[in-house]
């Protein structure tokens, strides 16, 4: 018989992650991983703060906004300014002897979490 184990508080703490609103869309943020978002009008090495906090999971608790929690942010600190992947675009109309390719590359800005915080209790 296999003996279960207790979590522990490192593993609570990797278990904490946030759900905020940048760029008009919803970001899984956890501490000290990177991300790429839409272009951020920040300088690198600059320090951010995202008010929008949808969720905040500590490993515990749940905290739910509506829409948003008041008082919760998520620090981000830039990383650098960088391209996406490039995506071709190739339009055709058949028998006609059309054919348009063309290409796009979005600028992206990857940005590091430095903490998740609600009021002044830091939760990573």
């Amino acid at each position: 018989m296999a003996a279960t184990k207790a979590p522990s508080e490192a593993d609570a703490k990797s278990d904490s992650y946030a759900i905020a609103e940048s760029s008009g869309q919803q970001f899984w943020f956890q501490a000290n991983r990177y991300y790429d978002l839409d272009r951020i009008n920040a300088a690198v090495d600059e320090t951010l703060s995202l008010e929008k906090v949808l969720l905040i999971q500590d490993g515990k608790n749940t905290n739910l906004g509506k829409p948003y929690i008041e008082g919760a942010s998520v620090e981000l600190k830039v990383m650098e300014h960088r391209r996406g992947p490039k995506i071709l675009v190739y339009k055709m109309r058949p028998k006609k002897k059309t054919r348009r390719k063309t290409g796009h590359r979005q600028e992206l800005t990857r940005v590091m979490v430095k903490s998740i915080s609600i009021g002044d209790k830091v939760i990573n």
